[in-house]
């Protein structure tokens, strides 16, 4: 369950990389004004929260790969530490989502669920 659980939770890292991406790079193109449902005024007007945003997205993925990397070489509680920071924030960031705004709720979904079971197994396969 563990290697089941770093494997979703580096799944969940790497949507939001694509997800920084999106946000911090290519905010005002076609495909991520498609993506979040904005129009290139829209897209203009808020370009400056989305780089922001894009990055904390970054910075999640960066601790899971972190924890990741941590755990397999040994350093087992500060590994599962930084996955469990990173993914669980990355679901509960979803969650509020969620909560915030049930006409996005595919995104929060999509963008939640895959880090929330790979915190989830990873505890279980850890015996917490």
């Amino acid at each position: 369950m563990v290697v089941a659980g770093l494997v979703l939770a580096a799944i969940g890292g790497l949507l939001h990389v694509f997800i920084f991406y999106l946000e911090s790079i290519a905010w005002t193109g076609e495909r991520a004004r498609s993506t979040f449902g904005t129009s290139p005024q829209q897209a203009q007007e808020t370009r400056e929260l989305a780089f922001n945003q894009g990055f904390y997205n970054l910075f999640l993925a960066i601790a899971v790969f972190l924890g990741i990397v941590l755990f397999t070489a040994g350093q087992e509680v500060a590994g599962a530490t930084l996955v469990f920071t990173g993914a669980g924030s990355m679901a509960l960031a979803a969650l509020v989502l969620l909560v915030s705004s049930p006409a996005k709720a595919r995104a929060a979904l999509t963008q939640g669920v895959i880090p929330a079971l790979g915190v989830l197994l990873l505890a279980l396969g850890l015996g917490l």
